[in-house]
């Protein structure tokens, strides 16, 4: 039997600006076609913006696609929103989908009052129904804190978007925050008794690769004491940019962390081909090169650690998580 999968993030949405058909196999791994051959059951598909003027506009255009999609492939696609959808996830030939916020930028624009951010947020929340996680950064500082990229905290803004998502149910994303910054959010909800889940959508660990997308020991232990998701990204510069093999010392390091209930897929298929850095090309191993791959590397979680991780890393895990967040 092939797995149902689930993964935490994939870049279509952002994808579809300039390409609109989701089936054009092109320039991305998370195609429907390719989402299918996997047996991608639930993907979870980020609004991605940069640090720069006019990143809401873009974040509401992504907002627009996903809610199209929904709209035009009915018979392809569904809304993940609740604990009645997601039990649709093992028996329903379509694929079921929900929205995630890759950086706060996309709602809030740098110069704005916070409060104009707050109404966009509720406009983006409205036109895709439900957001699993935000993230409130993405490589560089913006208002709300320090990017991967950056050694800046939580900033006074970000404080005031914690108070906001206070028991709404909508995770904070760790796979892009500065270590400073995951670190203060993690002491900010804990001083101020904050009911926020905590997870990393698409990081791996730093012990294993050194790259600063990848999550310390510290933080790893602290997403998973705290009943999060770690979901594993595909991308060979945060996994080893010359042996495939080392997924497995990922989730084997997960492991021995405790994070057997954390562990899950967040591969990031993005289009590669207009990116600047040249240098990473291949962005992923051939193995991993796309979502068909799911089928394989489960077979391999199988043979190279164990079969009865499969299940809990393929959909266990997260329809967990979900289940207790969304309860």
């Amino acid at each position: 039997m092939i797995q149902a999968v689930i993964d935490l993030h994939c870049d279509l949405l952002i994808h579809m600006i300039d390409q609109p058909d989701p089936f054009d196999t092109k320039e991305i791994g998370c195609s429907f076609p390719d989402l299918k051959a996997g047996n991608v059951k639930m993907q979870v598909m980020a609004i991605f913006t940069p640090t720069s003027p006019k990143s809401t506009e873009l974040a509401i255009k992504q907002s627009e696609i996903f809610a199209s999609l929904l709209e035009d492939y009915s018979n392809d696609c569904y809304l993940i929103k609740d604990q009645e959808s997601l039990s649709q996830i093992e028996t329903s030939s379509k694929l079921g989908m929900i929205a995630s916020i890759e950086n706060a930028s996309g709602f809030c624009e740098e110069d704005e009052p916070l409060e104009d951010g707050f109404k966009r947020l509720e406009q983006i929340i409205s036109n895709v129904q439900r957001i699993l996680y935000i993230g409130f950064t993405h490589h560089a500082e913006n208002r709300f804190g320090g990017g991967n990229n950056s050694t800046v905290g939580l900033k006074e803004d970000g404080k005031k978007l914690l108070d906001y998502l206070n028991g709404r149910k909508i995770a904070v994303d760790f796979s892009h925050t500065s270590d400073a910054l995951a670190r203060d959010i993690l002491t900010y909800v804990d001083e101020n008794k904050l009911d926020i889940a905590i997870l990393a959508s698409h990081s791996n660990y730093r012990p294993i690769w050194d790259h600063c997308r990848n999550l310390p020991d510290d933080l790893a232990k602290e997403v998973i004491n705290r009943k999060g998701l770690i979901g594993l990204n595909f991308l060979r510069a945060f996994m080893n940019n010359d042996d495939p093999n080392a997924m497995y010392d990922h989730i084997n390091h997960g492991l021995r962390l405790g994070g057997k209930n954390a562990i899950c897929f967040g591969a990031d298929y993005f289009n590669t081909s207009d990116h600047p850095d040249r240098s990473r090309v291949p962005f992923y191993f051939q193995d991993h090169g796309d979502a068909s791959c799911y089928p394989s590397i489960n077979a391999n979680i199988k043979s190279k650690i164990s079969g009865e991780y499969v299940e809990a890393i393929s959909n266990n895990n997260v329809l967990n998580f979900l289940n207790r967040l969304w309860k």
